[in-house]
């Protein structure tokens, strides 16, 4: 009689540890993205969504119009500080819950990954970012009161004054069309920044598994970060909604459709399209600073915490 071995079981599933080292790695490097060419892009972005008019030129020089080089980093402090220092986090612990539960339903990894970024960046949306986008899009858009000889009210008060007039509905005007951009955002740059990859161990002879190099990491982060600026009419659309920017054409009750409606009747498809330069820059930027400086800065936590630091990057 011939006997048979059982079946190996299939591994256990496990939850990812979202460990405190991920969350400083995550923070620290969110932070410096911003604080260097990020917020610089972004508010050339916004600018250019806003006043869809504008070339890129136009636009630079609008910005510089607002306060020189400083006018490049409005709305940095608090909004896009305090957006960088948490989104990261809560991404990391709502996707690691995401995958793992996609998991358990028999989602692969691939699947399962993009489940992940999909829910964490709707939870990023909803959580910090919807304010956050909000508070800095009114810094980038609304009159410089200054021109008037009238001293402008600064960001917390702004907040406060729009809290006050428009309550929580205000201060986060524009959230679900963040909510689809984030949503969009990790699931297409996921998508694409693996094919990139399959793409370059074809060409590189890499099919066997071997490790890509910084380099072709950065090649295939940023084809996926650059690509994912195809959903910028969402982008255009929150701008839209969340703008200070006088216009009397404006439907007064802004919803994600009529927002649409009314871009597309005012400037056709190419305004849904403005500002897709810079978002592309940007998307880039913060590959390099995610990939490139994301070894250095692993090391650089791992010595500090004592903790070694599992996130992916």
């Amino acid at each position: 009689m011939v006997g048979y071995a059982p079946a190996a079981a299939p591994p256990a599933l496990e939850k990812k540890p979202v460990k405190f080292s991920n969350l400083l790695l995550g923070a620290g490097l969110n932070m410096f993205e911003v604080t260097t060419l990020g917020q610089p892009l972004e508010v050339v972005k916004t600018t250019m969504a806003a006043n869809r008019g504008d070339s890129f030129a136009t636009a630079l020089q609008r910005v510089w119009g607002r306060g020189g080089l400083l006018g490049y980093y409005q709305g940095l402090i608090p909004w896009a500080w305090i957006e960088a220092s948490t989104k990261g986090a809560v991404l990391l612990f709502v996707a690691s819950e995401a995958e793992y539960y996609a998991k358990t339903l028999g989602a692969s990894d691939f699947v399962g990954g993009i489940s992940g970024g999909i829910v964490g960046g709707v939870a990023q949306a909803y959580a910090t970012m919807g304010f956050c986008t909000c508070m800095k899009t009114v810094e980038i858009t609304r009159l410089k009161q200054a021109a008037s000889g009238i001293q402008p009210p600064g960001s917390l008060a702004t907040f406060m004054d729009i809290y006050r007039r428009e309550g929580v509905r205000g201060i986060n005007r524009g959230v679900n069309a963040v909510a689809i951009r984030q949503m969009t955002n990790w699931g297409s740059r996921f998508g694409l920044s693996r094919l990139a990859e399959q793409g370059i161990r074809r060409a590189r002879g890499k099919e066997d598994g071997a490790k890509l190099s910084a380099v072709e990491k950065i090649v295939a982060s940023g084809l996926g970060g650059g690509l994912s600026a195809w959903n910028q009419p969402i982008e255009v659309i929150r701008v839209e909604m969340q703008s200070k920017t006088p216009d009397p054409n404006r439907p007064k009750h802004l919803t994600v459709g009529s927002t649409l409606k009314y871009i597309y009747q005012s400037n056709g498809v190419r305004g849904l399209y403005r500002g897709v330069t810079p978002r592309i820059g940007l998307g880039v930027w913060q590959t390099i600073c995610m990939v490139g400086l994301g070894d250095m800065a692993k090391e650089l936590v791992e010595k500090v915490t004592g903790d070694k630091v599992t996130a992916k990057h």
